[in-house]
C-alpha cells in the first residue's frame, strides 16, 4: 500500500513526459509575453527605425488623381522631391480612423514655415482619399499614390498613421509612429523638424 502523494514507479515517467511536452509550450508563451511586452510598452512614436540616417527609399508615386490645392492639380511624389528643403512626410489613409484624429494637427503643421509637408496615401480608393481630405482640409503639398502598399513597405512602415522627417540630403532625419496629437507635435515632431532645418545645408560638388 502507498501512503498518500506517492507516485508509483509507473506514474513518474507518465509525468515527465508531460512535463517534456509542456515545456515548448511554456516557453513559448514567455517569448511571446517578453515581445508584445516591449512593443506596446512605452510609448510607440519611439519605436525605432532603421533607416534613421539613411537616404530615403526611392519614391515614384503617381499623384492622387482630381486633386487640386488652391486650384493646382496636387503633384505626386518622387526622391527629387525629397532634396533641397527639409520634409515631413505623413502616410494617410481615408480608412485610418486614427488619420482622422491627427489630421487638425497636420493642417496646423502646414502652416507653419521652412518644410514642405507631403503625404503617402496608403492602399486607399481614390474617391475616398480625395473625399477625406475635402471634407477636413488638404495640408499636403504633394500626395503620392502607394495602391500596392509597396512604398511603405520599403519606408519600414509599421502602420498608418506614419510620418517622417526628411532632412534637406534626403536623408530620414526621424520617424514618428502613430497618430500626431497635440503632445506629441509640440514636445516630439516640432522639435525634429527645427533640428533638421539647423543641420548644414549638403554641400554641393564644385563642377
Amino acid at each position: 500500500m502507498t501512503g498518500t502523494g506517492t507516485s508509483t514507479p509507473s506514474e513518474t515517467p507518465v509525468r515527465r513526459r508531460r512535463i517534456l511536452v509542456l515545456l515548448p509550450l511554456v516557453a513559448f508563451l514567455a517569448l511571446a509575453g517578453l515581445f508584445y511586452g516591449r512593443l506596446f510598452s512605452g510609448d510607440p512614436s519611439r519605436l525605432p527605425s532603421a533607416l534613421i540616417g539613411r537616404p530615403a527609399p526611392a519614391l515614384d508615386l503617381p499623384p492622387l488623381e482630381g486633386l487640386t490645392r488652391d486650384g493646382a492639380a496636387v503633384p505626386g511624389l518622387s526622391s527629387a522631391a525629397l532634396k533641397g528643403e527639409v520634409t515631413v512626410l505623413n502616410v494617410f489613409a481615408s480608412w485610418c480612423v486614427p488619420c482622422r484624429d491627427e489630421h487638425p494637427y497636420l493642417v496646423e503643421l502646414s502652416k507653419m514655415g521652412g518644410f514642405r509637408l507631403v503625404g503617402l496615401n496608403y492602399k486607399d480608393d481614390a474617391e475616398n482619399a480625395r473625399r477625406f481630405l475635402g471634407r477636413f482640409g488638404n495640408p499636403y503639398a504633394a500626395v503620392g499614390v502607394d495602391a500596392g502598399g509597396r512604398a511603405a513597405i520599403e519606408w519600414g512602415v509599421y502602420g498608418v498613421p506614419e510620418t517622417f522627417v526628411v532632412g534637406r540630403d534626403g536623408r530620414i532625419a526621424y520617424k514618428y509612429v502613430g497618430p500626431i496629437d497635440a503632445e506629441g507635435l509640440k514636445t516630439r515632431l516640432l522639435p525634429e523638424i527645427e533640428k533638421a532645418k539647423a543641420a548644414p545645408s549638403p554641400t554641393t560638388p564644385s563642377s
